[in-house]
């Protein structure tokens, strides 16, 4: 798939439901039925059926988006941006619907088994997601108007797998999630400081 200012996309994991509005500059994806990626540290089963539509980034990089879920929304449903190197290391930055029906951004990080954190409560019906690669490094950030940026973790995949860089929609436990991505914005070069809102 072709979406403006990227490279060509494809499909991580089988290819999905997709598509984009170049009038809009939107990118749609649907997300089937239990569809997720998720390495239980509890130690419950693995699941990788989601698909990530993305590319492999080279060297140092930003990728945002501003993002959002349209329709009803179901517990743990997702718009989200990911990292994806294989099924044991992985990352996801989500734009999600918490078991108390609030929306938030909720990052993932996967060596082995996952490093599931909350972050932010979102008041708004859509939030801006960052992901960024600095050397071997990699950093997430939500925003709220696509300008300043808030912090949210900086961590490492430890996999010699170069990973891909994506749009995704999960749906754990609902029978679809429509999430939307636009003011999608790609850069050859990283923040320079990850704290001071750049």
């Amino acid at each position: 798939m072709r979406v403006a200012g990227l490279p060509v996309l494809e499909w991580t994991n089988g290819a999905s439901g997709a598509a984009f509005d170049d009038d809009a500059s939107e990118l749609s994806l649907r997300a089937a039925a239990g569809v997720d990626w998720s390495n239980d540290s509890l130690g419950g089963p693995g699941q990788h059926r989601a698909s990530m539509l993305g590319f492999p980034p080279v060297g140092d990089f930003a990728l945002d988006a501003r993002v959002r879920v349209v329709g009803d929304r179901s517990t743990f449903d997702a718009a989200v941006l990911g990292l994806w190197c294989d099924e044991n290391h992985w990352a996801k930055l989500c734009f999600e619907y918490s078991p108390g029906g609030q929306a938030m951004v909720v990052s993932v990080v996967t060596n082995g088994f996952s490093d599931d954190c909350n972050s932010t409560i979102v008041e708004e019906p859509f939030v801006h997601l960052r992901v960024a690669r600095l050397g071997s490094a990699y950093a997430f950030h939500a925003s709220t108007d696509g300008d300043h940026w808030d912090f949210v973790r900086l961590f490492r995949l430890h996999s010699d797998i170069a990973p891909t860089v994506g749009f995704m929609a999960q749906a754990p436990m609902g029978t679809a999630c429509d999430a939307r991505f636009d003011r999608i914005r790609f850069a050859d070069a990283a923040p320079a400081d990850l704290r001071d809102g750049s």
